[in-house]
């Protein structure tokens, strides 16, 4: 038997569980008249966000696919796979929001009940999401593998397929981003720094928006995010193949080919089981709902380590290949706990900014930036360490499978991530409703929760983008014949045009450096724009409309999420584009050698960068969130007001500018590699 049909097992076995959670949500009580009307206005406008968003994103796919069918050295296979990838991610990101816009109405009805049932909901509703992902993702997979893996050209051909998931990813990272960033900031701004009125009041125009925001921006981007992750992992490993050949690590390709696919196949047995795991007592206490959590993660991550060594094991591999692997799961383990440490209110650093808040707005931006720059030296170490050992372990071919080790656990991981958006919006509509105190305590606690949960997401998502993006560079140098292999050793074919002080190397690094800030700003930039529009919008509706504040008329929820909506469309194309057509030119105009370069150093300073704007944006809201529970002043003090500065100072940059980093990584690292055999001769003109 083809051991790859253990895959297809493992990723039809994800499919049931998920309908299992599917059924088990929507049999839960929906809630009240005023709890169904809300969600089903969320609901409304999150599909209609995502219905214009996939349109547009049509118009690119086929654009681009056809371009890939008529370059000679690409062809229509390459074409199709990536078609094929595009249609996949589409379908997790949708399938995943639609149904969390579903979980966030019974998650508040269920708060009433208790909070560990309010937990087992919520969670079960991102559950689905995650693995949906990883079903998807691993059948997709193993579908191109039956169809072309005896084809010479499949190792060619399959980068496609995560090209297509990194397009989608791209605009639903950042068309999402756009959306749910302009929506909370307009209406924290508008709403309770202006107004002085409460988060979430039914009396705020932009509220509605706001959740829908949390679907699109944190269910579907970072679902695309993470299923582009996952399978570019096993790509960029299944493309070394060669290289653990050539360098005695297994004994045919054929294994090193089955080797990601497998240890995949187990980290979803493993995942499934973790998600299991999740329960907690009715005790509002953060460190306990972060044990649920944590309980379940580190379940599956001890699971998928077993599987992972019984599968090198059986295969016959080297042993180093489950020390690179290992390398790689425990990295983001540990990543997770940093990114937890820096942003969760149960510890000093986030502390340290609610405190700072007592003096004011510009204290709190200054805490809170340093919170997120020395949050950098330990992600770092993390993974330069994984890095070296995976090196040492298993070669290039090591660092890429420490890579499919630590999206391994994806099912259970990303669960935890998509869970915090449902809580968020359970919050929301518990208040918009006037649900009793006590719902909206457990609801908050579960939302703290989702906000370190989120946070801890896209660290773990950074760090896997970062070793994901170098094991596509290391592709991408083997494909393009910068690196040969010979009698079991690696070398560079043309050391004086690699060598760091090389003019191409050298361009190629600084105009690497230069993407991501120039990224970041166009994308914090597109937020502000959509804040600005929402926030005049709002007002234009408390001038107009009579009997708003009073709550004698309702506000027009739906031209707020028309206008982030089309916002967002149209501020998304821009840096996209850029993203796209950048390594493409580089490679055009100045050659592999600078492509290699610029690749790398986009690396280095994006790792960088996410991590910074990722932990800063978590910790100063949950120093808002410290605030609200009653400390410092509580909701309404000078304190408040300052945090909610630098909460919104920090939406952007953990949710749109980031997140939106990690994909634009890897998508211009798999572009470069799906184009390396038209650069394989080419030096250009450096």
């Amino acid at each position: 038997m083809n051991l790859m049909w253990l895959s297809v097992a493992a990723g039809v076995l994800a499919a049931v569980v998920v309908v299992y959670f599917v059924r088990y949500v929507l049999a839960q009580d929906e809630g009240t008249q005023a709890v169904k009307e809300t969600s089903a206005a969320i609901r409304e406008g999150a599909m209609a966000f995502i219905s214009r968003e996939y349109r547009t994103l049509a118009i690119v796919v086929v654009i681009v696919a056809i371009i890939l069918a008529v370059v000679p050295s690409l062809g229509l296979k390459m074409s199709a796979a990536f078609v094929f990838g595009a249609v996949c991610s589409m379908g997790a990101g949708y399938a995943g929001m639609n149904m969390a816009t579903r979980a966030n109405g019974r998650t508040c009805a269920a708060a009433q009940k208790g909070l560990n049932q309010g937990l087992r909901v919520a969670f079960r509703g991102g559950a689905v999401m995650g693995l949906t992902v990883v079903s998807i993702g691993i059948l997709g997979l193993c579908i191109l593998y039956f169809l072309w893996h005896k084809d010479p050209s499949f190792l060619a051909v399959i980068p496609a397929y995560g090209t297509g998931a990194s397009l989608v990813a791209l605009f639903a990272r950042v068309g999402g981003g756009i959306f749910t960033k302009g929506a909370d900031a307009g209406s924290d701004l508008v709403g309770k720094v202006e107004a002085g009125i409460p988060e979430d009041d039914p009396r705020n125009a932009a509220v509605v928006a706001d959740n829908v925001g949390d679907n699109v921006g944190d269910v579907a981007g970072m679902g695309a995010d993470l299923f582009e992750s996952y399978v570019e992992s096993i790509i960029a490993t299944m493309t070394l193949s060669v290289v653990a050949t050539a360098m005695g690590l297994v004994g045919d390709t054929e294994t090193a080919l089955l080797i990601p696919m497998l240890i995949a196949a187990g980290g979803i047995v493993a995942s499934i089981i973790g998600c299991f795991m999740v329960r907690v007592g009715e005790t509002v206490e953060m460190s306990k709902l972060l044990g649920a959590l944590r309980r379940g993660t580190l379940t599956a991550s001890v699971l998928t380590a077993v599987f992972a060594f019984l599968v090198i094991h059986f295969l016959g591999a080297s042993i180093g290949l489950f020390w690179a692997m290992l390398s790689g799961l425990a990295a983001g383990v540990l990543l997770g706990e940093s990114t937890s440490y820096f942003t969760s209110y149960e510890f000093k650093p986030t502390r340290g900014i609610a405190q700072a808040s007592t003096s004011g707005a510009g204290a709190t931006i200054i805490q809170g930036f340093a919170v997120g720059m020395m949050s950098a030296w330990p992600a770092v170490l993390l993974i330069a360490g994984a890095i070296f050992a995976a090196f040492q372990f298993g070669s290039f071919y090591g660092v890429a499978l420490a890579a499919a080790g630590m999206l391994s656990t994806l099912g259970v991981t990303l669960a935890t991530d998509a869970y915090g958006p449902v809580a968020d919006n359970a919050g929301g509509i518990t208040t918009m409703t006037g649900l009793p105190d006590e719902v909206r305590e457990r609801t908050d606690a579960l939302d703290s929760l989702g906000n370190t949960t989120a946070a801890t997401g896209k660290g773990f998502a950074i760090g896997a983008a970062t070793l994901n993006s170098l094991g596509l560079i290391l592709s991408f140098a083997i494909v393009t014949g910068i690196v040969s292999l010979s009698g079991g050793t690696m070398s560079v074919t043309d050391p004086e045009a690699f060598s760091l002080l090389s003019a191409p190397i050298l361009v190629g690094l600084l105009l690497g450096a230069m993407m991501p800030p120039v990224f970041c700003a166009m994308t914090m930039k597109s937020v502000g724009i959509a804040t600005e529009a929402i926030i005049v919008e709002v007002r234009r509706q408390w001038h107009e409309i009579p009997g708003i504040m009073e709550g004698t008329s309702k506000p027009l929820y739906g031209k707020v999420v028309d206008i982030c909506t089309g916002t967002a469309l149209r501020e998304m194309m821009v840096p996209s584009i850029m993203t796209i057509l950048a390594p493409v030119i580089v490679g055009v105009v100045l050659g592999k050698f600078a492509l290699a370069g610029f690749l790398i150093g986009a690396v280095v300073t994006g790792f960088v960068f996410a991590i910074v704007l990722n932990n800063a944006g978590g910790a100063w809201d949950n120093a808002k969130k410290l605030i609200e529970s009653g400390e410092f002043g509580g909701k309404g003090s000078e304190a408040h007001k300052a945090g909610v500065v630098g909460d919104t100072a920090g939406d952007p940059m953990k949710d749109t500018a980031g997140p939106s980093l990690n994909i634009m990584l890897k998508l211009m690292s798999v572009i470069s590699l799906m184009l390396a055999p038209v650069l394989v001769n080419f030096t250009g003109i450096l």
